[in-house]
This record gives structure tokens, C-alpha cells and sequence, in this order.
């Protein structure tokens, strides 16, 4: 079993613009943000510990990142798989 980092945003300042973090301004979460272990709640607000900016990770689908989701099964039925990735390994014999 793996151990969990808890992490702390020990040192933040909350401004206008969102959470000042060594230098680096962090966004709140999104609502599908909710549910992941990277989340972090500082001063009654959530916050990435991974990503300044969550909204931008659920643009084109599910946050790489997120520890709640898994890869999504598509219409087929098969889990959908890189097509760079899928011929180097094809190539490869795997």
C-alpha cells in the first residue's frame, strides 16, 4: 500500500486574482474537480496541488491528473488508446 503526501499550502496568500503559491497564482477547483486526493482546502476555498489552472485540465475530457476517474470504455467497447503509442508498440510486436 502506498503511503499518502498530505500537502500543505503552508506560506500561501489569497489575493484578488486567486491563491499566490511560491510565485505561482492558483485557480479554485472545478466542480469536477470534487472527489480527487489532490485537492487541498485552504481558507474555505479548494485548491489543485497539482495544477494552477483545473479548468483548463477538463477542456478536451477527463484531467489527466484526476485520481477519481479511470480511461473511459468508447461506443465499441475498447478503451481509448494514443494511435502514436498504439503503432510503436504494433511495431514492437506487442
Amino acid at each position: 500500500m502506498a503511503k499518502k503526501k498530505t500537502i500543505s499550502l503552508e506560506g500561501a496568500v489569497k489575493t484578488d486574482a486567486g491563491l499566490n503559491y511560491k510565485g505561482v497564482i492558483m485557480e479554485t477547483i472545478v466542480e469536477k474537480c470534487e472527489g480527487c486526493d489532490r485537492v487541498v482546502a485552504f481558507e474555505g476555498d479548494n485548491y489543485c496541488t497539482t495544477y494552477a489552472k483545473p479548468e483548463l485540465k477538463w477542456v478536451r475530457g477527463v484531467c489527466n491528473f484526476a485520481t477519481h476517474f479511470r480511461a473511459e470504455v468508447d461506443k465499441a467497447g475498447k478503451v481509448k488508446v494514443n494511435p502514436l503509442k498504439a503503432s510503436k508498440r504494433a511495431a514492437r510486436g506487442r
